[in-house]
């Protein structure tokens, strides 16, 4: 509930990106709909609404789905998630929530298909590695950032918003354990629009593996400060920071202008009037970590 609670706070705070992704689709250099139509296959299926935004240039903002199928029992979980697509639909943007139907890699969601996902309780949590298997096995699954970076690239949509993203977790130099999401925003061209990563992951190593992976992080903001999810202050700086929608969307049209193949962090720290509950969640959460300890 907590995540999902901070998704909100972020989306409502950071209503004014709605004009990155319109001025993104604007671009003659962005991703465009070539190719659109070959897409409706036994691999993809784009729901009407967001295909007709892509080839018309509108704004289209796409969303995970582990957070329905793994963030929240029925029916919470659905109200939360027709909660944020109506926030984005208020923005002037198409939602394209991103999920897996049996076989099937759906871009925007039907009423049916997302009452049909939140009440999935089979649905596997797809990363990049898993979606083969789910594919070829006509499964249903929650996406993860890196698969729903996959399926936001190859259907054009260059904008992607998500709570947070995964990280290096602490004592990765002896365990591996590493988030796919970071190895995907280094081979992705898609902008990332988040609350950063959660502190119970090693915040440090997260920023110098997206280095290590060709990844600009940016802040949303008057900061350079990295935000940890629950709070606007990590610890960490960004490489740089952006203060307004026009800004956002000229770094994201000269990232794919460069077709560097790389995506983009941009961390939007969370609000200061639920900065208090997020200090609250932070010291529980570092708390629970020394005596993990």
């Amino acid at each position: 509930m907590l995540n999902v609670f901070t998704r909100q706070k972020i989306l409502k705070q950071a209503k004014s990106l709605r004009r990155i992704a319109r001025l993104i689709s604007r671009s003659p250099l962005g991703p465009g709909p070539a190719g659109l139509n070959n897409l409706q296959d036994r691999l993809f299926q784009v729901y009407p609404e967001v295909a007709e935004a892509i080839v018309s240039k509108r704004p289209v903002v796409a969303l995970e789905s582990t957070i329905i199928t793994h963030g929240m029992p029925y029916p919470e979980n659905l109200r939360v998630a027709k909660e944020v697509e109506k926030i984005v639909k208020n923005n002037g943007a198409i939602p394209a929530t991103v999920a897996i139907m049996s076989g099937k890699i759906h871009v925007g969601l039907s009423e049916e298909n997302l009452e049909r996902l939140a009440q999935d309780t089979n649905a596997v949590k797809t990363s990049r590695r898993d979606l083969p298997y789910v594919i070829s096995k006509g499964l249903s699954g929650g996406t993860t950032v890196s698969s729903t970076m996959i399926a936001a690239n190859v259907t054009g949509i260059p904008v992607f918003v998500t709570g947070g993203i995964g990280g290096v977790h602490r004592r990765a130099e002896s365990t591996f354990d590493i988030s796919a999401d970071l190895t995907e925003l280094g081979k992705t061209p898609v902008a990332v629009i988040c609350a950063g990563a959660k502190s119970i992951l090693d915040i440090e190593l997260t920023l110098e593996y997206l280095e290590t992976q060709g990844v600009l992080v940016a802040t949303y903001g008057d900061s350079l400060d990295f935000p940890a999810f629950f709070t606007s202050k990590s610890g960490f700086k960004s490489v740089c920071n952006i203060q307004s929608p026009e800004e956002a969307a000229n770094l994201i049209d000269a990232n794919l202008s460069l077709k560097s193949n790389s995506g983009i962090v941009l961390a939007v720290p969370i609000s200061e009037d639920e900065a208090a509950s997020g200090e609250i969640i932070e010291k529980a959460i570092q708390k629970a970590l020394k005596e993990a300890r």
